[in-house]
C-alpha cells in the first residue's frame, strides 16, 4: 500500500502542506498522544500505550496500560508524570523515562469513561473530566488518599449498581475478563479519590477535555492557575483552584476545591471537544468543525474559523501559530494575533488578521489526536487516527541560505538525503542517464554549498562522471594535514515500480516505522549523506584539521566502467592520500555494529561458441556429425568443477592465505553471537564452515546462457555463458584469468571441434584485506564504541516487562568481547570485525594506488534490502552513522 502524500485541501492557504517524516504504524486505533523532549506516547483502543524514539522513531516499549481504550495522555509541564485516562474508571500515571507505573487512582463513585485529565504542577494535584459529568481531584503527595492494593472500594472489587445488578431469580452478568488485563503493571502507589473531591455537574454534558492555565484572565494574578474544562453541554468554564474544600460530613475539610469563575457559551450548543490557550485567548475545538476564539478577560467570542469537515478532536497552540485536525481526515494551521506574521495585533483587528496558513488531508481516517514537539531543530506536529498510524510532520519554515551553507539544520540531512533519492541514478539502463547527470548535478550542488571545492571528473563517452569534493581543514601549513578520502557511489539497481512491489515510490523517500525507504537509500545515498553531513558538522564547530577528500562515482552498479583511468589521470587534482574509507554494505543481523576488512574480489567472464553454420532445425538437420555450440558449452563448462564443489583449474588454490589463530577466534565469536540471538542459525561449527566458505575462500559461479535464434527446435549457431569467479587475498586476479582462458583452450582443443571459442574478460577486482589492528580501524573501533554506547542494536525490541530503567528501555543487549572465548568475560561494547563475499571493485585499487590504508564501516542492517525491493535505512543507523563518521575525520 503506498503512502499517503499530503496535499493541500483549501487554494486559500498561504503554504503548502508540511513534509511527512514517518508513519508509525500499530494494530489498534490511536486515540491519544502525548510528546516529551525523548519520546513519542500514543493510546490506543486497544488499552496499549506504545512508546516511540523522537529521534529515531524505533519502537521503544508497548505498555499495557488499561483493559480499554485510552482517551487521554497527558505529560505534567515538569515532565515527570505521564498521566492516561481510558474508557475505564482508573487513571494511570507513569514515569516517562522508565515507564514504571507510579501511581494507580480510582474514585469511589462510578463515573464511566474518564475523558480528560489535566495536573497542576503547583499543587501537585490531578483533576479528571468524566462520563458522569463531574470533575474530580486529589493530591499525588496526600498521604490520607493511599490505600492498599486490594481495597474494597477498587473499581475491580465493589458492586456495580448497574452491571452488577441482579435479575429476577438472583443471577448476574459475570464479569468481563480477558488475557492482556494480567498484563497491566502493579502501581507502586494506590490513590483513593476523597469523595469530596467532585465538583457534580460541572457540566451537563460529558466533560471532553480540560487544560491548566497560569494567569489567563485578569481575575487572577499572572501566576496563578486555573482550570479550564470544556464539555458535551457546548460550554467552557474557567474554575479557580482553591487549596482547600469544604467540611465533608462534619469530618475533616477536603484537600482542594474548584470556584466556578465564568461560563462562555449556551449549554445547548454543540459539544466542546478541545480546548487551546494563548494567553487570555482560548480556542475551542467543536462537533461540527468549526473553532471559536475567546477573550478571556472580556468573554467575548471574537472569531469564529470553520477549519474542518467533522468534530475538531485536537488542538495545539505552538511555535506561535494554532494547530488542528479533525475526523474528516484533514489537519491544519494558522496564524494568531498574538503570534501572527503581525505582531502588534488588537483584538478588534480579529478578523482580518487571522487566516488558515495550511490545511492538508493528514490521514484517510478520523485523525483523533496530536501533538506538538521538538527534536534537535525540527518542529514537529504529530498526529494519530484510526487507521491504526501516528504520523510525523516537520512545520519547520524554511531554513535560511545561511542555515542551509553551515549544515547547522538538522533536518537539513534528511531532507537532502529525501532530494538524492528521487533521482532515478541507475547506470546500467541508457533511459536514465539523463537522471544520472543531474543526481551528479545536486550533489556536487550540495557539497559546493556546504563548503567544498568540486570538481566534475569525465570517465570518457556515455559513463557518469565521477563527483570530486574536497573540504579544507584548517591546520596549518596544509604539508601538515592528514588527507582522508571516502570513495561512495550515487548509482543504483533498477527499482520498478509496477513489477516489483514496492510499497511506496521508490524514488521518493518515505518514512515508515523508524526506518527511510527508497531504492539506494542504503547503497550508498544514505552513508554518503551521513558522511558529508558529519564534515559539514565538524567545519560549523571549527574542528576540522585534516583535508576530506569525496571521491564519488556513478558506475559502481555496472563494474565501475572509466573509473581507474579517471583516477589516475587526476592525481595531481587528488593529491596525496593518508587513509581510505568506504561505508558501502551492511551488519550481520540487525543488532550487532560491524568493521569489515576482507572483501574477495572478482572476475567475470563471457564464454562463447561459435559454429559456421546457420541456426538449423534439430528434426530437419540434427545428427551425431554436427558439433553443436551449445553442447559442447555445456560440457566445456562441467569441466571447471568437480562434483565437489572444487575448481579444477590448475594453482585455483596456491598462495591462499591460511586462517590465523586471532582470525579463527573472530569466527568462534560470531558465531557465538548469531546463535544467541538466534538459535535457528546453529549449530556452531556449521555457521562457521559457513562464514568462512562464503568470506575467505574462493569460488566460481555459472550464471547463465544465452542462444541465438527463436525459441523452439533449434540447433542454434551460437552460444554463451556467463561465468564469476569469486577471489580471495593471496589470488592474483591477472594470473587466474590467464589460468582460466589456458584451461578453457586446452580442454576444448581436445575436443578436436571446427567451432570457434571466444574468451571476455568484462571486469575485475582485486581481493581486499585490511588490518584491523591499524590505526585508522582502531579509530573506527573507538568511533563505533562511542556513538553505540554500552549497548548495541534497536532501541528496545518493542516488549514491556511495567519498570525499566532509561537503559533497558532503550538499548539492545551488551555484546561479549570480539576475539575472545570466554562466555563469562567481561561484556564489551566492540563491533565485530568481518569479512564479506561481496566486491567493490575501487576498494583495493585506491589503496594500492595512494599507498594508503582502507577501511570500511557497514552503516546498515542486515535487513535493509539493499539491491531489493523494499530497501530502507534505519534513522537510529543514519544519525549513528553520522556521528561516527564526525569522530573519524576528526580524529585521523
Amino acid at each position: 500500500m503506498a503512502t499517503l502524500q499530503p496535499r493541500n485541501l483549501e487554494d486559500g492557504c498561504s503554504e503548502t502542506a508540511p513534509e511527512q517524516l514517518q508513519e508509525l504504524r500499530h494494530d489498534g486505533s490511536v486515540l491519544a498522544i502525548a510528546v516529551s523532549d525523548r519520546y513519542i506516547f500514543a493510546g490506543t483502543s486497544k488499552g496499549e500505550i506504545v512508546v516511540w524514539s523522537l529521534g529515531t522513531y524505533q519502537l521503544v516499549q508497548t505498555i499495557q496500560a488499561h483493559k480499554r481504550s485510552v482517551l487521554c495522555l497527558l505529560l505534567s509541564d515538569d515532565d515527570k508524570y505521564l498521566f492516561s485516562s481510558a474508557c475505564e474508571p482508573i487513571i494511570g500515571v507513569w514515569c516517562p523515562k522508565s515507564f514504571g507505573r507510579l501511581y494507580e487512582i480510582y474514585s469511589t463513585y462510578d463515573v464511566g469513561d474518564v475523558f480528560s485529565v489535566a495536573y497542576s504542577v503547583q499543587r501537585e494535584t490531578l483533576y479528571l473530566g468524566t462520563q458522569t459529568q463531574d470533575i474530580q481531584w486529589v493530591g499525588l503527595k496526600d498521604p490520607a488518599r493511599r490505600v492498599s492494593h486490594d481495597s474494597a472500594n477498587h473499581p475491580d472489587k465493589r458492586q456495580h449498581r448497574f452491571f452488577d445488578s441482579r435479575a429476577i431469580g438472583g443471577t448476574s452478568t459475570p464479569r468481563r475478563t480477558e488475557e492482556h488485563y494480567a498484563l497491566i503493571p502493579k502501581a507502586s502507589t494506590v490513590l483513593e479519590i476523597d469523595p469530596g473531591a467532585i465538583r457534580q455537574y460541572a457540566h451537563y454534558g460529558w466533560v471532553f477535555c480540560m487544560q491548566i492555565a497560569k494567569g489567563p484572565t485578569v481575575l487572577g494574578g499572572p501566576d496563578e492557575e486555573f482550570l479550564v474544562s470544556g464539555g458535551g453541554d457546548g460550554t467552557i468554564k474557567l474554575w479557580r483552584l482553591a487549596d482547600h474544600g469544604p467540611d465533608y460530613d462534619g469530618d475533616e475539610r477536603v484537600t482542594g476545591d474548584i470556584e466556578e469563575m465564568m461560563v462562555l457559551g449556551d449549554d445547548n450548543s454543540e459539544s466542546v471537544m478541545s480546548l487551546a490557550i494563548d494567553g487570555s485567548f482560548l480556542y475551542a475545538g467543536k462537533l461540527q468543525g468549526i473553532i471559536e476564539l475567546w477573550d478571556l478577560d472580556t468573554k467575548q467570542k471574537l472569531r469564529v474559523i470553520k477549519a474542518h469537515d467533522g468534530a475538531v478532536n485536537s488542538l495545539n497552540m505552538s511555535f506561535g501559530l494554532l494547530w488542528s485536525a479533525g475526523t474528516g481526515g484533514s489537519a491544519s494551521k494558522h496564524s494568531t494575533v498574538h503570534y501572527g506574521r503581525d505582531k502588534s495585533g488588537l483584538t478588534e483587528d480579529v478578523s482580518q488578521k487571522y487566516q488558515c496558513l495550511s490545511r492538508w488531508k493528514a490521514h484517510d481516517a478520523k485523525v483523533l489526536s496530536t501533538a506538538v514537539g521538538v527534536c534537535r531543530d525540527d518542529q514537529l506536529f504529530i498526529t494519530g487516527a484510526n487507521d491504526n498510524t501516528v504520523r510525523v510532520w516537520r512545520v519547520n519554515g524554511m531554513p535560511t541560505q545561511a542555515e542551509q551553507g553551515n549544515g547547522v539544520v538538522e533536518g537539513m540531512m534528511t531532507a537532502s538525503l529525501r532530494e538524492f533519492v528521487s533521482y532515478k541514478t541507475v547506470s546500467s539502463r541508457p533511459e536514465f542517464t539523463e537522471d544520472c547527470r543531474k543526481g551528479a548535478t545536486f550533489l556536487g550542488s550540495l557539497f559546493r554549498r556546504l563548503g567544498a571545492q568540486v570538481e566534475m571528473l569525465s570517465t570518457g563517452g556515455l559513463h557518469n562522471p565521477i563527483v570530486f569534493a574536497k573540504f579544507s581543514g584548517k591546520l596549518e601549513p596544509p604539508e601538515k594535514r592528514k588527507r582522508i578520502l571516502f570513495y561512495g557511489h550515487y548509482d543504483v539497481v533498477p527499482a520498478d515500480m509496477k513489477g516489483d512491489n514496492w510499497q511506496t515510490d521508490p524514488f521518493q523517500l518515505t518514512g515508515r516505522d523508524g526506518y527511510l525507504y527508497g531504492r539506494g537509500v542504503t547503497d550508498n545515498k544514505g552513508p554518503i549523506i551521513a558522511a558529508l553531513y558529519a564534515v559539514s558538522d565538524l567545519l560549523q564547530a571549527k574542528v576540522l584539521d585534516s583535508d576530506i577528500i569525496f571521491v564519488i562515482e556513478g558506475e559502481e552498479e555496472s563494474g565501475s566502467r572509466g573509473f581507474q583511468d579517471t583516477i589516475r589521470r587526476n592525481k595531481e587534482l587528488i593529491g596525496h592520500i593518508d587513509y581510505v574509507l568506504l561505508a558501502n554494505s551492511y551488519w550481520l543481523d540487525d543488532q550487532v555494529p560491524c568493521l569489515t576488512y576482507g572483501l574477495r574480489g572478482v572476475l567475470h567472464a563471457t564464454i562463447c561458441i561459435d559454429s559456421k553454420l546457420p541456426d538449423l532445425h534439430s528434426g530437419v538437420d540434427g545428427s551425431n556429425l554436427i558439433a553443436e555450440p551449445l553442447s559442447e558449452l555445456t560440457l566445456l563448462l562441467s569441466k571447471l568443477k568437480d562434483s565437489k564443489n572444487r575448481v579444477q583449474i590448475p594453482g585455483f588454490y596456491d598462495g591462499i592465505l591460511p586462517m590465523t589463530e586471532e582470525e579463527g577466534l573472530r569466527y568462534d565469536d560470531i558465531a557465538r553471537i548469531l546463535i544467541r540471538r538466534n538459535p535457528a542459525n546453529g549449530p556452531i561449527d556449521a555457521l562457521k564452515r559457513s562464514l568462512m566458505a562464503r568470506w575467505r575462500e574462493p569460488n566460481l559461479t555459472i550464471h547463465r546462457y544465452n542462444v541465438s535464434g527463436p525459441d523452439g527446435s533449434l540447433i542454434s549457431s551460437h552460444a554463451t555463458a556467463n561465468v564469476s569467479v569469486r577471489l580471495v587475498p593471496g589470488q592474483e586476479v591477472d594470473q587466474v584469468i590467464a589460468s582460466l582462458e589456458a584451461f578453457l583452450r586446452d580442454e576444448y582443443a581436445r575436443f578436436g571441434s571446427e567451432n570457434t571459442l571466444t574468451i571476455r574478460i568484462d571486469n575485475k577486482a582485486e581481493p581486499w584485506l585490511g588490518v584491523p589492528g591499524n590505526y585508522i580501524f582502531r579509530t573506527l573501533e573507538e568511533a563505533v564504541m562511542r556513538a553505540w554506547g554500552p549497548t548495541t542494536g534497536a532501541e528496545g525490541d518493542g516488549h514491556h516487562d511495567g519498570g525499566k530503567g532509561d537503559a533497558a528501555a532503550e538499548g539492545g543487549v551488551t555484546l561479549p568481547a570480539n576475539g575472545t572465548s570466554d562466555e563469562t568475560a567481561p561484556k564489551s561494547r566492540k563491533p565485530l570485525y568481518i569479512r564479506e563475499g561481496g566486491s567493490i571493485p575501487p576498494i583495493r585499487f585506491l589503496e594500492k594506488e595512494f599507498n594508503a590504508p582502507a577501511a570500511h564501516l557497514p552503516c546498515g542492517q542486515a535487513s535493509d534490502a539493499a539491491h531489493l525491493v523494499n530497501e530502507r535505512l534505519r534513522v537510529l543507523n543514519l544519525l549513528k552513522s553520522r556521528e561516527i563518521f564526525s569522530t573519524v575525520f576528526r580524529k585521523l
